[in-house]
């Protein structure tokens, strides 16, 4: 079960200057335990973005920030209302920086929703002052298990109530390339590298469990300083354990640093490297050349004439607007997830947003329940159900294999595909 905020001062001054304005001559409307918002005549519903869109990360969360403006164009208003998004603000895929931004959003009682943000660590800082606020976040890409559950009924240690995403839940990832690298590529062997951050020590973990119940060995799970640029000394450690394999689910920079030193430690050789999404971008795979040859896990991207039944928009219909828009392609693979997290949110408002002549309520819990019921919503992904804890995005992971450092190239190269039975 969810866990239950106790009512709020705020809330109950909300409910109840609400309820003057009903016995004022407006709707009868009262605020629930988290309070409202009220949209006047004439002003927008306003939203956030909250991704990584500054450093050597932002490849990930510049084409999330543009999803979540495209969808707001194409969705259109809210019965007669704006919905406005406001300057994007930058997680910088940091705790300090999730934390820092969601202190600015919780600022402003006008904002209803957010989506983000683009990485698990800044989601553990962010969501605490964002649940607390009554408010909701989803997220495209955040995919540790922390922030949800063990898929077993089991609250994830950072999970939060108004929580969701639409992206996987990494235990399913981590079975994922598990499975790839022991059953497909014959490897028994394997070395992890993790950098500390949620999403890259919960995806190890993940795989390790995968990985020994099949009756694989990890070698050894260790990890990169986050910032560092000599790999040497975990290479040298890894090298130490004979590995077949090495999985690294980390970011870009340290990444890098792994890819172009790695032919330095004598008994890598022959090692086969797998990467995951957070460095499924051509900030990697194209200006890193020693990156040919790698693997990569992540979401299935094989979206074919999946449409988002809010707008009618199918994976063609979004990228053609986004190169128009934008002239590149998206530079990281969950801009549809991002995409279909923002159409369930203005699709919620507008289910419970209540009309008072020209203008809005939105009860804050009633938004909640609102999100927690989807069930059977087409997004571009696939079909969205949410469960009790959040996790709503379809569960398919694929692999991919990178043989000549073009990125568009590698995302359609799927050597593996992974559905969780079930």
């Amino acid at each position: 079960m969810k866990k239950k905020m106790s009512m709020r001062l705020t809330a109950a001054l909300g409910a109840l200057a609400l309820v003057a304005a009903a016995c004022g001559g407006g709707v009868d409307f009262e605020a629930g335990d988290l309070g409202a918002v009220t949209v006047e005549d004439g002003e927008s519903i306003q939203i956030r973005s909250l991704q990584v869109i500054t450093g050597p990360d932002a490849t990930l969360g510049i084409p999330e920030e543009r999803a979540v403006r495209l969808a707001v164009a194409d969705f259109g208003q809210i019965f007669g209302h704006d919905v406005e998004v406001g300057t994007g603000l930058d997680d910088l895929c940091s705790a300090d920086g999730g934390q820092a931004a969601a202190q600015t959003i919780v600022a402003d009682d006008q904002v209803v929703g957010v989506i983000g943000t683009s990485c698990s660590g800044a989601a553990t800082a962010a969501m605490p002052l964002i649940s607390q606020d009554g408010m909701v976040m989803i997220s495209g890409s955040n995919t540790s298990p922390a922030l949800t559950s063990d898929l077993q009924g089991t609250a994830g240690s950072d999970y939060h109530e108004g929580y969701y995403r639409t992206a996987h839940n990494d235990l399913i990832q981590g079975a994922a390339a598990a499975n790839f690298m022991f059953r497909e590529l014959g490897l028994a062997n394997v070395a992890l590298i993790h950098d500390g951050d949620p999403y890259t020590q919960g995806l190890t973990s993940a795989f390790q469990a995968a990985f020994e119940a099949l009756g694989g060995t990890i070698t050894v799970h260790t990890s990169i300083p986050k910032g560092t640029t000599d790999a040497a000394p975990v290479l040298t450690e890894v090298a130490g354990t004979n590995p077949e394999g090495v999985f690294m689910p980390i970011f870009i920079a340290e990444a890098t640093a792994i890819a172009q030193q790695k032919g330095n430690v004598a008994g890598l050789e022959e090692v086969t490297f797998m990467g995951a999404d957070g460095i499924l971008s051509p900030a990697f795979i194209e200006e890193v050349p020693e990156s040919a040859g790698f693997y990569f896990s992540g979401p299935d991207l094989r979206f074919g004439e999946n449409t988002n039944e809010a707008t009618d928009v199918n994976a063609a219909g979004f990228l053609a607007a986004y190169d128009a828009e934008y002239n590149e392609a998206p530079t990281a693979p969950f801009w549809a997830h991002a995409y279909d997290a923002t159409t369930m949110l203005l699709m919620a408002i507008k289910a419970v947003a209540v009309e008072d002549g020209d203008r809005l309520h939105i009860d804050r819990r009633a938004l909640r329940d609102e999100l927690d019921k989807i069930s059977g919503f087409s997004g571009i992904i696939g079909t969205i159900n949410c469960d009790d804890f959040g996790d709503c995005g379809a569960a398919k992971i694929t692999v991919i294999h990178n043989v000549d450092n073009v990125y568009s190239n590698a995302t359609e190269n799927v050597v593996f595909s992974y559905v969780p039975e079930g």
